[in-house]
């Protein structure tokens, strides 16, 4: 029988729109007790993937350079990946508060740096997308804002500056993710939805770009009701092959209504969690607390 960790649960140190870290208490008793493989279909900032103790995890998201990231970290000790960070700050010239203090950049904590470290980082991105590695895609991120993965329409990275840096906490949250991925038996992959092979014996957690919502990922076209409506055929398959699923979603957001996802949702499970999303930057103009409250459907 798999234990959930439920008085351990680690926060990814990615700022990944939609995380579901704050929902991890009420999402994971909801799982299912027996459990073989874990696959993880939209992993995003994997919050869900490394909070499971099961035989074997697979975690996969279409988003390559998070894919290369995790595999990157899951091969190195923390202590190795935060000291060539830092030798990557140092190479560019960015602040190091946690080691110098504020003062040392002529601006206070409520000031920030991001005045200090703006042409720096500029050039920092610029490089990163010029030539993207694991360890320039994290340090970017770092000093992005709000440290947010977003990316235009040419694929690039662009994120304006932070007014933080490398503090002790974002040190911290990484060194305890590294180290949860060297004991957990999980691999990674980057593929479409449709394209991962999913045995019997597998349950499959499934936190989709969310259809009535307007986050990052919906900006260029990514999700839309045709992909919408073969991740619900997809969820039927499974259901059809006797694979148990949970999905994560809203019903509706700032007036926006799933249609196709309220009348599928009628012939499975519906959980209605304590939980709605204010802080996030998709929903900042939303200050109903029932228009966008967390569901998860299962088919169990």
């Amino acid at each position: 029988m798999n234990q959930f960790l439920l008085n351990n649960y680690l926060k990814s140190p990615l700022n990944y729109t939609g995380g579901k870290h704050k929902l991890l208490k009420q999402i994971t008793p909801l799982f299912p007790t027996e459990i073989d493989t874990f696959v993880d279909l939209f992993a995003g900032g994997c919050n869900v993937a490394v909070n499971v103790d099961v035989k074997r995890i697979i975690a996969n998201d279409i988003n390559t350079d998070i894919i290369e990231l995790y595999e990157f970290l899951k091969r190195c000790a923390s202590s190795d990946v935060i000291a060539q960070i830092e030798d990557i700050i140092d190479l560019y010239g960015l602040s190091n508060t946690t080691k110098y203090g504020y003062e040392k950049y002529k601006t206070s904590s409520s000031k920030g740096v991001g005045t200090y470290n703006k042409k720096a980082y500029e050039k920092l991105r610029r490089d990163y997308n010029k030539n993207p590695t694991p360890l320039m895609f994290y340090t970017t991120l770092v000093f992005a804002f709000n440290n947010q993965i977003r990316f235009n329409s040419k694929g690039e990275f662009n994120t304006p500056v932070n007014k933080r840096d490398f503090n002790k906490n974002m040190k911290k949250n990484l060194e305890l993710f590294i180290d949860r991925l060297n004991t957990l038996n999980i691999s990674f992959s980057s593929k479409d939805f449709k394209d991962i092979s999913i045995s019997k014996n597998s349950f499959v957690y499934i936190d989709p770009p969310y259809l009535a919502t307007l986050a990052a990922y919906n900006e260029n076209g990514g999700w839309n009701e045709k992909k919408e409506q073969e991740l619900l055929d997809y969820m039927d398959a499974l259901d059809a092959k006797g694979v148990k699923f949970a999905l994560s979603n809203v019903f509706e957001n700032k007036g926006n209504k799933n249609n196709l996802l309220l009348e599928w949702s009628q012939k499975y499970k519906v959980h209605h969690l304590d939980f709605t999303y204010h802080n996030c930057n998709y929903q900042a103009k939303n200050k109903k607390a029932d228009s966008t409250k967390e569901i998860l459907i299962t088919n169990y």
